[in-house]
């Protein structure tokens, strides 16, 4: 699959989980009885568009209500995507993972594929996921610290509403200004770095990471086909090497390696 049809099925995936579009214009967030269930990818409850809850602003809303339990349905639920897709998901479902994605096509003079202390910031996704996702919220009750104070896709979703609503300017503080310094670095690093969220910041993409190498849907090798050319370590825009291992963390199924391989020694399969 190339990433023109790849990308065609993100634009359908995100159209699917903002199909509100009455809220585009009027600035209303759906209410309906879909807002219950969660998505596969990050996609912000507040969307104007959204139908569904982001899994990660489920957690968070969970683990921060006043009286704790455990959120035995957005776990079940993260298990169910991660045991069935894994990292397919980001490549696939995820809308904010499609907008780096084109972000990523705009032209640079020199595009940067790895550097000094790239596999050590990949560790910031503990951070977010362990104090952000997980402690914060259960230590200050009603206060999703992920949502509040760094997903970047929560400030797509308040610019949205505030160019409806510009009324809404008006009361944008300095909260809103720090989300939106992330969301800008985000927006500028992913025109030199292939998905710099997904690579040091996304805790959803972590949580499935834990899943590749068990996810019903995985890639396979076939090592006496392989001839070990370093093709597919070279397309792949995560710095995997799946000629070593197939079904990294890392590797969000973007199926680039798979098309690059000359010996066709790549491939996905459904596999229990």
């Amino acid at each position: 699959m190339d990433n023109k049809k790849r990308h065609a099925i993100q634009a359908i995936a995100a159209l699917i989980q903002n199909c509100n579009f009455k809220g585009f214009f009027t600035g209303d967030i759906y209410k309906g009885q879909s807002k219950t269930v969660c998505v596969p990818g990050i996609n912000c409850y507040s969307c104007p568009g959204a139908v569904g809850a982001c899994p990660i602003g489920s957690l968070q809303n969970a683990l921060s209500a006043r009286k704790f339990r455990f959120p035995y349905y957005v776990v079940g639920l993260l298990i169910l995507f991660g045991t069935i897709m894994g990292r397919l998901v980001c490549g696939f479902l995820c809308p904010f993972g499609l907008l780096q994605d084109l972000i990523n096509y705009i032209p640079f003079p020199k595009k940067i594929r790895t550097f000094k202390g790239d596999r050590l910031l990949r560790k910031l996704k503990w951070i977010v996921l362990i104090v952000f996702v997980v402690v914060l919220p259960i230590l200050v009750k009603l206060t999703p610290f992920f949502c509040k104070y760094i997903c970047p896709s929560g400030t797509v979703a308040g610019l949205l509403l505030a160019f409806e609503k510009t009324e809404l300017f008006a009361v944008l503080g300095s909260r809103f200004i720090w989300k939106l310094c992330i969301l800008v670095s985000i927006v500028l690093f992913s025109i030199l770095i292939y998905r710099p969220f997904c690579k040091y910041l996304c805790p959803l993409g972590l949580i499935y990471g834990w899943f590749n190498k068990v996810s019903v849907f995985r890639m396979k090798l076939e090592k006496d086909d392989c001839i070990q050319c370093g093709k597919c370590e070279a397309v792949c825009g995560m710095c995997v090497n799946p000629s070593e291992t197939p079904n990294h963390s890392e590797c969000i199924r973007c199926m680039k390696c798979v098309n690059a391989c000359p010996k066709k020694a790549l491939s996905f399969t459904f596999s229990l």
